[in-house]
C-alpha cells in the first residue's frame, strides 16, 4: 500500500468527489460547491490525479462513476460529516442529557441555593443526576483537579486558569439564644466584643471579616467554639450564651424554626459577594454553560428578597 502525504490532501477535492457522487454532473457539482464549470473542470482533474483514478467517465447515458469512486462514496461522506461535527460548535439538548453534574458548597448555600437548582434540573434536564461532593475547604483544588464542575463560596482571589461568576451578595447578622440577656441589655459594640463566640471556620486561613472589623476599632473577641458547619452552629448557640454571626438569610431561616433571635451586627462589615467558580478547561463547553446559566438563575430566584 503505497504511503500517502496528508499535507497534499485538499479537503475541498473530497467535498468535490461528494457531490460528483450525489449529482452526477461535472457542472451540477460545481454548482452544488459554488464553483464555475472551468473550476469544477479543473478540481476534477486534480481528484483524479490524487485518487489515481478517472473517478466519472462519458458514455452513451451520461457520465457514470468508476467501481472505485462508487465504492467511496459511503467512507468520502462519513469523512465529511466527521470533519463537520469537528469544526461546528458541539450541541447541548437538556431534555435528552444524561450524567451527573458535581457541585461543591459548603451546607449554607446548598440549603439557599440547590433547592432551585434542583427543580430547574428536574424541570429543563430529567436525566442529569447532581451530587454534592464532601467539603473541600474553599474547594479551589476540586475545581483545579476536575472533581467538581462548579464551586459555590466567597473567594478573594483565584489561581491562574479560574473563571469566576458573582451570583450575590450577603451581609452579616448575629444570632443569640432566646432569652440571652444581651437582648434586654442591648448589643453594644463592646459587649458584642466581650461575649464568647462560635465561628465558622471554612478554610482556616486568613482572618475572619468580624476580626478584621473588631482591630480596626482597638478590640478583639475570645472564640469559644470553632466549627466547620453553618448550620450544625446555629443549634448550638439556642442551648448555650454564645453568640454567632452568620449570613442574614440563613439567620431568618435558622430563626424560624430554632430558639434563636437575630439581632444586628454592631459593626460595619461589606456585604460577601457569594460566586461561582470554573476551571477554563469547561469555559467553552456548550453542557458547562448552560449548567452556569441555571446556577445564576437558580441563586437569582433563591435570593429574590
Amino acid at each position: 500500500m503505497r504511503e500517502v502525504d496528508l499535507a497534499g490532501v485538499d479537503l475541498n477535492l473530497l467535498k468535490l468527489l461528494d457531490a460528483l457522487l450525489r449529482e452526477r454532473s461535472v457542472t451540477r457539482a460545481g454548482l452544488r460547491l459554488g464553483l464555475s464549470q472551468p473550476a469544477a473542470s479543473r478540481a476534477l482533474g486534480r481528484l483524479r490525479r490524487l485518487l489515481a483514478d478517472r473517478i466519472v467517465v462519458r458514455t452513451p447515458q451520461g457520465l457514470e462513476l468508476t467501481p472505485r469512486a462508487a465504492a467511496l462514496a459511503e467512507p468520502v461522506a462519513r469523512l465529511l460529516e466527521g470533519a463537520r461535527a469537528i469544526v461546528a460548535p458541539p450541541a447541548f439538548d437538556p431534555a435528552s442529557a444524561r450524567g451527573r453534574v458535581t457541585i461543591a458548597g459548603v451546607d449554607y448555600t446548598t440549603l439557599l441555593v440547590m433547592p432551585a437548582l434542583v427543580s430547574r434540573l428536574s424541570r429543563l434536564a430529567p436525566g442529569l443526576d447532581l451530587e454534592i461532593p464532601p467539603p473541600a475547604g474553599d474547594h479551589v483544588g476540586l475545581i483545579a483537579a476536575d472533581a467538581a464542575d462548579l464551586a459555590l463560596g466567597v473567594y478573594d482571589s483565584l489561581p491562574a486558569g479560574f473563571f469566576r461568576r458573582a451570583l450575590y451578595d450577603e451581609d452579616l447578622v448575629c444570632a443569640v439564644r432566646r432569652g440571652h440577656p444581651v437582648i434586654a441589655a442591648g448589643l453594644t459594640l463592646e459587649r458584642f466584643a466581650a461575649l464568647s463566640h462560635l465561628l465558622v471556620i471554612i478554610t482556616g486561613r486568613g482572618e475572619a471579616p468580624v476580626d478584621v472589623a473588631l482591630a480596626r476599632h482597638g478590640l478583639s473577641r475570645r472564640v469559644a467554639m470553632r466549627m466547620p458547619h453553618f448550620i450544625a452552629a446555629p443549634m448550638l448557640v439556642a442551648e448555650s450564651d454564645m453568640i454567632l454571626s452568620l449570613p442574614r438569610r440563613l439567620a431568618r431561616r435558622i430563626a424560624a424554626t430554632a430558639p434563636i433571635e437575630v439581632l444586628e451586627l454592631p459593626l460595619e462589615i461589606e456585604p460577601l459577594t457569594v460566586s461561582m467558580i470554573w476551571h477554563e478547561r469547561r469555559q467553552d463547553d456548550p453542557a458547562h454553560a448552560w449548567l452556569r446559566r441555571q446556577m445564576a438563575e437558580a441563586a437569582r430566584e433563591a435570593t429574590r428578597d
